[in-house]
């Protein structure tokens, strides 16, 4: 399945539904939703609130759809449970939640110390746990790391829709094996991708299905694309350790004065040509992603869509 990514920090929400309606007429088949507080950099300029325009999106489409969010800290994982079992509940079988450790640019906003890699595991495996007791109808109470007190869901779909992990690491994609439905990743050089999801499947996850977030710079010519990828996303290319305990837009946007060219076009899959586009994703589907949702991380995205629509998208599902 290939979908298309809604990048919420570099667009308002009602242009994300006109292109989400424009992806799914150029042959798309699902739909991730990013989940900020604060867009990467200032350049980026957009955050709106995704799990209202989830339901938009949902309504507005017939394309299955999914969101990546941290729980935990600014919201309460009873929260995200409620949140994707309403969604699910009005849209059986087409909206899957994936979660994640997160990063203090989006949480740290709930007034709390920014914990380490570990403790911030141990509060995603506190939370999805919470979240799945309550999908299944139970009344919670827990104590730390995520304390709740006797929470429960009135309201819940006939099937819970999938709980998938996010992982940038092997290290973490293996122990995300061992609870998590399925995994989500990103785009990365292809001996590490093999290795995330070779441990994701050591891990406890053989036979679920693996997720690929792509980060692609699509333009009519090579050097629209890489400007593109320059100006938007040169400032997500640092490791996560760095990416993860920045603060503020503006701390990424320093950072990004000195990212290496060379780094940021090893990340982001910049071409011009849509057949080098099919051969880097056939790959991906052969290292076995099921499902590939691809974010141009550049402004021009009716091109992209169109194009690829056009181009891409026949040359890998035909």
């Amino acid at each position: 399945m290939i979908g298309y990514h809604a990048s919420h920090e570099q667009f308002p929400p009602g242009m994300l539904l006109s292109l989400a309606r424009k992806a799914e007429a150029a042959g798309f088949r699902g739909i991730l939703s990013s989940d900020h507080f604060n867009p990467w950099t200032p350049a980026q300029g957009e955050s709106g609130f995704a799990w209202s325009w989830l339901g938009a999106a949902l309504q507005a489409t017939a394309l299955p759809a999914g969101v990546v969010c941290a729980p935990g800290y600014r919201y309460h994982p009873a929260i995200v449970a409620q949140a994707a079992a309403t969604l699910a509940e009005m849209f059986p079988g087409r909206f899957f939640v994936a979660v994640g450790s997160g990063q203090a640019l989006n949480e740290s906003i709930a007034g709390e110390a920014w914990p380490e890699k570990r403790e911030r595991n141990d509060r995603l495996l506190a939370a999805a746990t919470i979240i799945r007791r309550l999908w299944a109808g139970e009344t919670v109470t827990a104590d730390a790391p995520v304390r709740t007190v006797s929470a429960r869901l009135y309201t819940r779909p006939a099937e819970a829709p999938l709980l998938i992990g996010a992982a940038l690491t092997a290290a973490t994609a293996e122990w995300v094996g061992g609870w998590a439905d399925g995994l989500i990743t990103v785009a990365m050089p292809k001996y590490e991708l093999a290795e995330v999801s070779r441990a994701f499947r050591r891990g406890g996850g053989e036979g679920k299905p693996i997720y690929l977030k792509v980060d692609l710079s699509y333009a009519r010519d090579d050097d629209e694309a890489r400007t593109g990828a320059w100006d938007q996303w040169r400032a997500n290319v640092f490791p996560a350790t760095v990416l993860e305990t920045l603060r503020e837009p503006g701390e990424f946007e320093a950072m990004g004065e000195f990212a290496e060219p060379a780094k940021v076009f090893e990340k982001i899959r910049v071409s011009a040509d849509p057949a080098e586009h099919v051969r880097w994703l056939k790959d991906d589907i052969e290292l076995g992603f099921s499902h590939l949702y691809l974010h141009n991380v550049n402004r021009n995205q009716e091109a992209f869509i169109e194009d690829f629509g056009r181009e891409v998208l026949p040359a890998l599902t035909g």
